[in-house]
This record gives C-alpha cells, structure tokens and sequence, in this order.
C-alpha cells in the first residue's frame, strides 16, 4: 500500500479500511502516525485547548454475576464484603464532590441478579430529586442488557425509564474488545459485542449522549483492535443526524495486577508508551465521525498522555475523585484540579473544565 495516499485519506476525513488502517497501525512511523492524528485532531477541534473534567465514580454495588477475567472488584452476593451504596453515603459523596467543583456522578455497578429497573429508576429520580443540578453519567451497555433481561423489556423500554428518573448521559463501559472471541475468554457472562453495539444504538435513537472505550493489551489481536475501531465508527455513522452519539473515545491498557486473566491464563500487562500512543493516534485516524479522543491518565501516567495529546487526542479526562476498579488492578497515578491543569499546561496546551457535553463550565482562559 501506498503509506502517503493512506496519509491523504484519512486527511480528507474517509473512512480507511480494515486493511488500510491495519497497515498504518503496523508499518507507520511513530511519528508519522502521531503527526497526522494531531492534524487530523486539529481539524476537528481547532485550537490549543484539551478539555478535563471534575467527576466522582461511585459504585453501585459490588455485586456481579459476569465474574469477568480481569476484574479484582466483584464479588458474589453471599460474599462478606460485598455491598450496596446507601442513600446516605450518596449524599455524603455528593456533598463533597460539589464542594470540589464537581456536578457529575459516573455511576456504575456490577450485573447484581436482584436490581431490575425499578431499583435504578427510583435511585435515580431520588438523587435528582435532592441535588436537581447533579450530572448522572450511568450505568452502561452491560447494565442496561442486564436488566433489560431481568425485567424482560427492551433496550428502548429501560433507557427511555432510566431516563425519565434523571439519567442523563450513558458510558461506554464494559466494552473491552467488541469481538465475541475476545469476550468469550474473558467476560464470558457479560453481553455480547452485538448487544453492546445495540444498546448504543438504542440510546442515539433517544438523542442521549454516549462515549466508547477499548480496554486492549490482554488477549486481542491488533487486527481485532481495529475491528473494534470499525464497529464504533460504523455505530456512529447510523445515529440519527440530531444525535451527538459518541461524543468521545477511550482506550486503556489492561490493568492486571492479582486478575483471574493473569493468575489463570498468565496473561500479564505488556503495553509500553510507544504501543499506547499509537494506539491513541490509530483510534484518532479511524475514527472521523467520533469528535474527541481522551489520553488515559488514570493508567498510563501523566508522561505518556501528556504525549498523547500531540498525537491525535484533545481530553485529559476526569481528575477521579473516586475509583475503585481499575486502582485494585494496579492503576495507581493520581490528580487533583491544580494537577491536571499543570499537566495540560506542561504539554503545551490549554486547559478548559468541561462537561459531559465538552461545553466550558468556565470562561476560557485568553490564549
């Protein structure tokens, strides 16, 4: 193939083919690959900025029936120390996150065989109801399948519901690799790609904002990375035109510290920063239709994302009051409010607070 034509292409905003994308993710230059994810990405958000965000991540409930491979957090109903958040320590985290500056809760749990819809939608329109200002970015694709089979109603049925109570936006969690192989080994109980992607599309139907993850680095194939690119971007180019659909994407590295899939299958963590920035700027590349691309912080380090951001992605994320999954598989990198903005700053750019929706929630500072 023609590297310098492939190079054209993806500047002119078509769509590479599998085999077109898979050739530049293998053979590309490094530099190369991040030179043109950042015009690529400077084409569709002009300008110095990197957006950030102030949220906490509240779980649910510990409790979970998928029993995923690289999972620490799960437990099963009966264990000693599984859980459920009360309403009190809701409002108690609350409290403290808009005391940070913070009005956004990512909320998430385990497939509990208990919590149908009900259950969520009462906790929803009850936090609405006390903190009427308060952002729910909840739940997810796996979630949602879930209770759509306990409660025996349609993708639809549940999101317009969970909606309704206060739901305002729908992460791309459980994700993985969209590939049924890949689920199969690890997250065998959890929903498959097709549901994953169908609940997406459900929710674009409804005009909800969504995002998209990879979690790559275990047993995937790079050709089964691209894939899961083509899927996303396929999903996006069926929403309606007035629905943001995915307004970003992530992809992180498997954390596999004390995991199933390391202990059982010996499958350990080898991603270094050349494979993530690279990564980075191939999801930049394939991925035209979908607006902004978020470094990974959390797991990578500040170093490798600050790099990032001059190869293809335009968000440093959320400073993560809170986090409890993906820290008990070895993620340990932390940021406070003045942290993240130095970081952004150090790389040469310029931070903006944003929300859910990547609109300022601050005037933006003169450049």
């Amino acid at each position: 193939m023609n590297t310098e034509k492939l190079y054209r292409k993806a500047l002119d905003g078509d769509f590479l083919s599998m085999e077109e994308g898979l050739f530049l993710y293998q053979e590309a230059p490094t530099s190369e690959l991040m030179a043109l994810a950042h015009e690529i990405s400077q084409r569709i958000n002009p300008g110095n900025w990197v957006g950030w965000i102030i949220d906490r991540n509240i779980n649910i409930t510990n409790v979970c029936t998928s029993g995923c491979l690289f999972c620490n957090f799960y437990r099963s109903e009966k264990s000693d120390e599984a859980y459920l958040t009360s309403m009190d320590e809701y409002n108690q985290k609350i409290e403290e996150t808009f005391a940070r500056g913070g009005e956004q809760l990512l909320l998430q749990g385990g497939l509990h065989p208990r919590l149908g819809l009900d259950y969520y939608a009462e906790l929803f329109s009850g936090l609405k109801g006390r903190y009427p200002n308060l952002k729910l970015h909840a739940l997810g694709p796996p979630e949602i399948v879930h209770i759509s089979k306990l409660d025996n109603k349609s993708y639809s049925f549940v999101l317009k519901s969970l909606v309704e109570a206060g739901l305002d936006s729908l992460p791309g969690a459980g994700a993985e690799i969209l590939s049924d192989r890949v689920r199969n080994i690890i997250s065998k109980y959890k929903c498959t790609a097709g549901e994953w992607l169908d609940v997406m599309r459900e929710a674009h139907k409804l005009g909800m904002i969504t995002s998209a993850t990879m979690m790559f680095g275990h047993i995937e194939t790079m050709e089964e990375r691209i894939e899961h690119l083509i899927k996303l971007r396929k999903t996006q180019s069926e929403k309606p035109e007035q629905s943001v659909g995915f307004i970003s994407f992530t992809p992180w590295p498997f954390q596999d510290e004390g995991t199933t899939l390391r202990k059982r299958l010996g499958v350990t963590n080898e991603t270094t920063a050349d494979d993530y920035v690279r990564l980075v700027a191939i999801s930049r590349i394939m991925l035209p239709n979908i607006t902004h691309i978020q470094a990974s912080w959390l797991t990578v380090g500040k170093d490798v994302a600050q790099l990032c951001l001059h190869g293809g992605a335009d968000d440093f994320g959320s400073i993560m009051i809170e986090e409890n999954v993906v820290s008990v598989a070895g993620a340990s990198f932390a940021f406070d409010a003045e942290g993240i903005q130095r970081a952004i700053r150090e790389a040469g750019f310029t931070p903006y607070q944003r929300n859910q929706k990547y609109e300022s929630v601050k005037p933006l500072e003169r450049r």
